[in-house]
């Protein structure tokens, strides 16, 4: 499976002669290692920026969440984690992952899309209504629409909440850790895509529960399973940008469905 737009294989980096350098030296030569050492080197740099910015862009979400300017969150939060995955992306001079409004891109994630939802949307439909059938109450509680303004809602989770989140998430934090994991080799290709998959998914959630500050946000963790995977299969950000949104309005849906 190929890494997401921006990704720059090991191999391409290395100066001219350093593989040939590596198969006609003998197992062990001093050649042999420092050839060796050189692929397998972590970028010690890109994995403390990498979990320092995360850190500060939740708490400093956090902090706004519970300051006096709150009421102006919806539009600070959402440009405080674009600017937190754009400008030391910047700095670094790394590429940051497409958006995919290429023709075969769009192609391809209407395709994918389209089978996700038709297999996540009606589990999903199931699994709440035979949660509310049983007596048990919703799991997450969903920000509904004041006054029934659901044109404004709508766009507000695709356009802010959505293209936000999945810039940081996806394309930043996922980004680097597919840059971090590639050069050591770690397990090949499938196994490092389902790292990042799964770390990406993990800081999703405990952002959602430091944030939102309910343990039971760890459920975020399965969306964000599926928004990772989108990610990996599309190698763009529309697909998981559209399928956010999409989950988002979704949850609401049915949630009012069945309230």
């Amino acid at each position: 499976m190929d890494y997401p737009p921006g990704h720059v294989s090991i191999a391409g980096s290395l100066p001219s002669g350093t593989a040939i350098l590596a198969v006609s030296s003998r197992a062990g030569s001093p050649c042999h290692l420092l050839s060796s050492s050189k692929q397998k080197r972590l970028d010690v740099s890109l994995l403390v920026e990498t979990a320092a910015v995360t850190i500060a862009a939740i708490l400093a979400i956090k902090v706004l969440a519970a300051s006096a300017i709150s009421t102006a969150g919806w539009f600070i939060a959402p440009g405080m984690l674009v600017v937190a995955a754009l400008v030391p992306t910047a700095i670094r001079g790394n590429q940051f992952p497409a958006i995919g409004f290429s023709d075969r891109q769009i192609r391809l994630t209407l395709l994918v899309l389209c089978r996700v939802c038709v297999v996540v949307f009606p589990a999903v439909f199931i699994g709440l209504w035979l949660m509310r059938f049983y007596g048990f109450g919703l799991p997450l509680r969903p920000v509904l629409p004041q006054n029934y303004k659901w044109a404004s809602w709508i766009f507000y989770q695709f356009m802010y909440v959505a293209v936000a989140e999945e810039v940081f998430f996806r394309g930043y934090v996922q980004s680097n850790i597919l840059r971090l994991t590639s050069p050591i080799g770690f397990g090949g290709r499938t196994l490092q895509n389902w790292i990042s998959i799964v770390l990406s998914a993990a800081c999703f959630a405990v952002a959602h529960i430091i944030v939102q500050g309910q343990i039971i946000s760890v459920l975020t963790f399965l969306p964000g399973l599926v928004l990772g995977w989108l990610f990996i299969r599309t190698r763009s950000l529309l697909a998981p940008i559209l399928f956010h949104g999409l989950a988002n309005t979704c949850y609401c849906l049915i949630a009012a469905a069945l309230a």
